[in-house]
């Protein structure tokens, strides 16, 4: 690998596990989340499989940054630990998307699913 290219790798592994599965993580939902609901926005008068191609587009890349966090992940932590990781970092893309994208009203429900998510953080994690 050139130099120039190993330099961030190294910083990048030197940041712990579930520092590295939580970022990756969250660039992948980033991709996911415009992959997922970017077309009702854009798209609309764009037949459905053309909506349809152009997420599987976008979804490649959340693909080449989930697949290696969860095995970044799994190296430190078990599967419900790297799921609920998974499930809060999908909230915490998906609510600045619908708001600030999508242009949609922030709504209550928001707050209790995070509360439910701040508790399946505490009862996974807790050992």
């Amino acid at each position: 690998m050139p130099a120039w290219l190993s330099a961030p790798f190294a910083t990048f592994q030197s940041i712990p596990i579930w520092l590295q599965t939580a970022v990756l993580l969250t660039a992948s939902n980033i991709f996911m989340t415009f992959a997922w609901y970017g077309h009702l926005k854009n798209m609309q008068s764009k037949a459905w499989y053309v909506a349809a191609l152009v997420s599987w587009g976008i979804a490649l890349f959340e693909y080449l940054l989930q697949v290696p966090a969860n095995r970044i992940g799994a190296t430190e932590l078990n599967l419900a630990q790297l799921k609920i990781m998974q499930e809060v970092i999908t909230l915490l893309v998906f609510i600045p998307f619908v708001v600030l994208y999508m242009k949609q009203p922030l709504k209550l429900d928001y707050l209790w699913a995070g509360l439910c998510m701040v508790g399946a953080v505490y009862f996974i994690f807790r050992s």
